[in-house]
């Protein structure tokens, strides 16, 4: 059970435009019946571990926004451990309730890019895509594929970083769901760009939350994280292989009511 909840996550790292953690958390709660705050640490190194094998098979694809990815890395890992630090004094019912409100909002993202951007729903994290130029906002992304930091766009990527540092380590996501609207908003960077950029901000960003969910104390089943996060690398990989087939508006829909679905039975289960 623990390699096909592992093998469900990287593949929807791999498919969607948001990490498996969302899915993973209240899987690894209803299905192995682990504390939310396991299944939350757990999963952030699942993803983590997803993550990084995603970005090393599309490492020399010329698709990473590298100076960004950083910027957003470093917000995203300075707050990850205070999130860890949130989640340790509030009940687990409470846990429970932000993570579904948190999933709902999620979902809702994911169902409109559907109806109304079907065309990036094609795009997965593992997979491969020549990029796009033009267009200029806040971070203007030049047509010789030059995104062109200033002060203003650093503070937005600074900004969008501490707010994923903070979530992950509140609730165990991963923060692509915040991360490629964040970016498209920014700038005109290509949908491709941005999910590929993310994927490098998920590894930080995960593992950096993984780490202090370890460093204050928590012990982790060794032989369960290794099931699961191996899954996650072969769920990546089986993305890379198939995800051309079938990603599109309607895995995302199916994705974003199963997310609805378990988080509410997660937080029946909390409440109950």
């Amino acid at each position: 059970m623990a390699i096909a909840i592992g093998m469900l996550i990287g593949l929807v790292l791999g498919l969607t435009g948001a990490g498996g953690s969302v899915l993973a958390v209240p899987l690894l709660t209803l299905c192995l019946h682990l504390p939310l705050q396991d299944a939350t640490g757990i999963a952030l190194g699942a993803v983590a571990a997803s993550a990084v094998s995603g970005v090393l098979a599309r490492f020399r694809d010329g698709q990473t926004l590298w100076i960004p990815a950083l910027i957003l890395a470093a917000g995203g890992m300075a707050l990850a451990p205070f999130g860890q630090w949130l989640a340790l004094g509030l009940p687990e019912a409470w846990l429970a309730s932000g993570f579904a409100v948190l999933a709902a909002i999620i979902s809702v993202r994911m169902w409109r890019q559907a109806v109304q951007q079907p065309d990036t729903t094609h795009v997965i994290r593992a997979g491969t895509a020549s990029p796009v130029h033009g267009g200029a906002m806040l971070c203007p992304f030049s047509p010789n594929g030059q995104f062109q930091l200033r002060p203003r766009c650093i503070a937005g990527l600074g900004s969008g970083g501490l707010a994923v540092g903070v979530l992950s380590g509140l609730f165990g996501v991963g923060g692509g769901f915040l991360i490629v609207p964040l970016l498209s908003m920014l700038s005109a960077v290509p949908y491709v760009t941005a999910v590929a950029t993310s994927l490098v901000v998920i590894s930080a960003v995960s593992s950096a939350g993984f780490a202090s969910y370890l460093l204050m104390g928590h012990g982790v089943p060794t032989y369960l994280l290794a099931q699961v996060a191996v899954g996650g690398v072969i769920g990546m990989a089986v993305g890379f292989v198939v995800g051309q087939h079938i990603a599109g508006e309607t895995l995302q829909k199916i994705f974003s009511v199963s997310v609805i679905v378990l988080s509410a039975l997660m937080l029946m289960q909390h409440l109950s």
